[in-house]
């Protein structure tokens, strides 16, 4: 069986060297020249731990090879599997589906042999059964396309194994060929007994964009709950670890702070919300738009513990701790950190900022902040020093490694992952969010 991916991004570039590393000839496409010829000297245009290893390995084994043509991949492969961007309309909470309808008209269209689509990308409920219509009206005569939807759960930093070692396989299909089919391709994972769920088209497509939405709300909750603990006092990280022990709700996710971000999150809840609009549900999903506003509220908090400890913020040196949205990823996009950070800039500060990962990146954004390359740098002559993204490296920071460097002790632990009494007692006006600042000791 010949696979190819449509679309090179982080979910197409993931997944074609996967289908590789489980044994199958891949080729990958992209409409961009200038992607392929990277990918195909091995260079990603982005960090994901153990990609890297896997995209050399499978061009040199010759498993994995990259084009710009449909008509290569139409003439080759068994089952096209389409991964190109839905991202959020300008303007709009809807999402552009400007790519994937280009990509699937453009594949049905040069599809010479009996094939398989497969969808992977983030859609509105109602688009696989939609692109399924749009495949056979202009598909060529004799050939015979099947179409199915098979939603990815990737997480930024853990893609390989979320792919290679899923926790779970969806596939939306309305024929039992296009299952069986599915089921050779995931056949090492379905061995290892990964649960394999085969539903209808809307079902597929809607178990992504819940579970997004299920993972926002529970991260609001505790966030909400932190805006409380931050008035009245108590420790939000107990709250949590209380609450985590009830089977029916878990720890995971509970996690107070400066909240959630990235391409999938924000973007897949708002629209999630704009469907259901379209359906004439608008007050189905209400509950996200708070779930939303919770979560930008959090930098607002941020931005404001900085003006209680400075006062006036212009003039005054910040050191920011990570800027990518989280850790083991370089992805800025809708990052609440590096929000803050240009908020932080924007009223006055002078704004050092250091990302294992991310700078580059957040540079292109938001070129304006002063991009430095260690914690030290950051951090030397600081009024204040903030921790945005909880990279191992700042987790494991100690009083004794800013102590002589920093004008000011003073720090904001915005993802709650320091010890704030080991600070405290080193003499630091430390907070975190959900605790109430009450100063120094």
């Amino acid at each position: 069986m010949r696979i190819s991916v449509i679309g090179t991004g982080y979910l197409g570039a993931t997944h074609a060297a996967c289908m590789a590393e489980l044994g199958f000839e891949v080729l990958g496409l992209d409409v961009d020249q200038a992607k392929i010829d990277c990918l195909s000297r091995g260079e990603l245009p982005f960090h994901e731990p153990g990609l890297p290893e896997l995209l050399l390995k499978h061009i040199a084994s010759g498993r994995l090879r990259f084009t710009t043509s449909y008509e290569e991949v139409g003439a080759w492969a068994d089952v096209h599997f389409i991964g190109v961007g839905t991202p959020q309309k300008a303007g709009d909470n809807a999402a552009d589906l400007t790519y994937v309808d280009a990509a699937t008209l453009s594949l049905a269209r040069h599809i010479t042999k009996d094939s398989l689509i497969v969808g992977k990308s983030t859609v509105p409920v109602g688009t696989a059964r939609r692109l399924q219509q749009l495949v056979i009206k202009n598909k060529n005569d004799g050939v015979d396309v099947g179409f199915a939807w098979n939603p990815e759960f990737l997480r930024e930093g853990f893609a390989v194994k979320d792919t290679l070692t899923p926790d779970r396989l969806v596939v939306g299909v309305d024929n039992p060929d296009a299952e069986a089919v599915l089921r050779e391709v995931y056949a090492t994972a379905l061995a290892a007994n990964t649960p394999f769920i085969s539903t209808d088209f809307e079902t597929a497509e809607l178990v992504k964009v819940a579970a997004n939405a299920f993972l926002a709300t529970k991260i609001s909750f505790i966030n909400a709950f932190s805006e409380v603990t931050e008035t009245v006092g108590g420790d939000i990280r107990t709250l949590a670890d209380a609450i985590g022990h009830d089977t029916r709700i878990g720890r995971r996710f509970l996690n107070a702070g400066v909240g959630f971000g990235g391409g999938c999150l924000p973007k897949d809840i708002r629209a999630l919300q704009a469907r259901v609009s379209e359906l004439g549900l608008e007050r189905t999903m209400r509950f996200l738009s708070e779930v939303d506003e919770i979560n930008l509220r959090r930098r607002d908090r941020v931005v404001f513990l900085a003006e209680d400890m400075l006062g006036e913020l212009a003039g005054k040196k910040i050191a920011v701790l990570g800027v990518a949205f989280k850790p083991d990823s370089d992805d800025v996009r809708d990052s609440p950190a590096l929000d803050v950070a240009a908020r932080l800039f924007s009223a006055g500060a002078d704004v050092n900022v250091f990302d294992p990962e991310a700078n580059t990146n957040a540079a292109k954004r938001f070129p304006r902040l002063n991009y430095v390359n260690s914690t030290v740098d950051a951090a030397r002559d600081a009024d204040l020093v903030i921790l945005l993204t909880e990279w191992a490296e700042f987790k494991a920071l100690a009083p004794t490694d800013l102590d002589d460097l920093v004008r000011g002790k003073r720090f904001i632990d915005g993802r709650n992952v320091l010890d704030m009494g080991v600070w405290q007692d080193a003499g630091w006006d430390i907070t975190a969010l959900g605790h109430r600042h009450v100063g120094q000791k």
